[in-house]
């Protein structure tokens, strides 16, 4: 096992194709570390320049404490696995496993013994004398992990290995290779699109846009405290809800304007923020929200800061264990404050611990914003009629539209 470093790493396509831009990354010696983004963002590149498949442009890679931007492949001491599982056809699961180790004239007993490991670890011992065609496709992608492991490297590098599976088998890999992580230990980088992937899996989190490193950090830290829009927008499914609004003083409070409504910014996050927070203020800014801080307050106990909408949903999708609610907040609002206490009040229902929080009831003059709230199955929510909604204010971001960074 080895740490992975990269620093200032570029790669240059032509004279305009710069498809990764000042890369610095520390990968500690057995983390698993997942590389996400869009297609095109890099993050393949990346992975094949630190196995050798690609030149460097400028920038250093070391893997361990050696540097490696002018070693072969072969010498890297490195184990790739691909979207393609890359069989022989014409051998069966033991000789495709122990084939790379039989080049390296490694003795026959040794092979067996590590082919017999592999096997066990990843539950395909009876399948060791079948050839490729005879196994499924989540079995076939156990073998070719079960290849790289016998090669016993200092990393493993995967490049979208589920990308060819059905939905069903890609949850039990991922399990499978987080299993198989915490048993063997081996650094590994893991490229995917799928933000699910990376969420589940990754000790740490690369996201890149355009070649560029956006943010690095854990899943909770990405969902929690991104950086930026773009990874505000990426991780979290479904995305967070984005609205253009005005920061404006009320009352010594903070509120953010979207047409007629206000939604207060809490005591905590003006703390969070400090004296970056009144810079803002009369100015135009992004907020965000994500889907599980809007609820129906109807079937979860009160928020103890919120401000209630009242929208029509145009789509109600059930999941069985939850509801996503799409409906658009109008650009003009006609409000009305009430108490939260009040609103469960006339509804017959049980009222927050303390009732703090305004409420702001909608009726549209023009449609806006298209978002949507992640809601629990009880809701009774209907298509095309009212319903009231719960915004959790502790839980809104703030973002300059400009540099499009985080303001907290």
């Amino acid at each position: 096992m080895a740490s992975v470093v990269l620093e200032e790493v570029n790669k240059v396509y032509g004279e305009d194709v710069h498809a990764v831009k000042d890369m610095n990354l520390d990968i500690k010696d057995g983390e698993f570390i997942v590389f996400v983004g869009p297609s095109g963002c890099g993050k393949s590149t990346a992975l094949r320049m630190i196995a050798g498949l690609e030149d460097i442009t400028t920038g250093k890679i070391y893997i361990g404490d050696q540097v490696v931007n002018d070693l072969p492949p072969r010498d890297r001491d490195i184990a790739m696995v691909f979207q393609n599982y890359a069989l022989y056809p014409h051998m069966n699961v033991r000789e495709n496993m122990g084939f790379a180790l039989k080049l390296r004239k490694v003795p026959k007993d040794e092979i067996e013994r590590r082919v017999r490991e592999a096997a066990r670890i990843l539950s395909i011992e009876q399948f060791l004398d079948r050839k490729p065609k005879a196994l499924s496709g989540g079995q076939r992608q156990r073998v070719a992990l079960g290849r790289a492991i016998v090669r016993e490297p200092k990393a493993f590098l995967m490049d979208e290995p589920l990308s060819n599976l059905d939905a069903k088998l890609r949850v039990q890999m991922r399990t499978e290779i987080g299993k198989l992580h915490s048993r063997i230990g081996t650094t590994t980088i893991y490229v995917t699109h799928d933000q699910t992937e990376a969420m589940t899996m990754a000790d740490r989190i690369v996201v890149l846009k355009d070649g560029v490193v956006q943010q690095v950090g854990s899943p909770q830290e990405m969902y929690d405290h991104p950086q930026n829009i773009f990874v505000a927008g990426f991780i979290g499914s479904p995305a967070m809800n984005f609205l253009s609004v005005n920061l404006k003083k009320k009352d010594g409070d903070v509120v953010a304007v979207f047409g007629s409504t206000e939604i207060p910014i809490s005591d905590e996050l003006r703390r969070k923020a400090g004296d970056e927070l009144n810079k803002y203020v009369d100015r135009a800014v992004i907020l965000g929200i994500r889907p599980e801080h809007i609820e129906d307050p109807k079937v979860t106990e009160g928020m103890r800061h919120a401000s209630i909408i009242t929208v029509k949903p145009q789509v109600i999708e059930s999941m069985g264990s939850e509801k996503y609610i799409y409906f658009e907040v109008p650009h003009e609002l006609a409000a009305h404050t009430r108490s939260i206490d009040e609103m469960h009040e006339e509804e017959g229902a049980a009222a927050g611990e303390d009732g703090e929080g305004t409420a702001y009831e909608a009726s549209a003059t023009d449609t806006g914003e298209l978002m949507v709230a992640r809601v629990a199955p009880e809701s009774r929510a209907r298509r095309g009629e009212e319903i009231q909604l719960a915004i959790d204010t502790t839980k809104i971001h703030l973002f300059d539209p400009e540099t499009e960074e985080a303001i907290f």
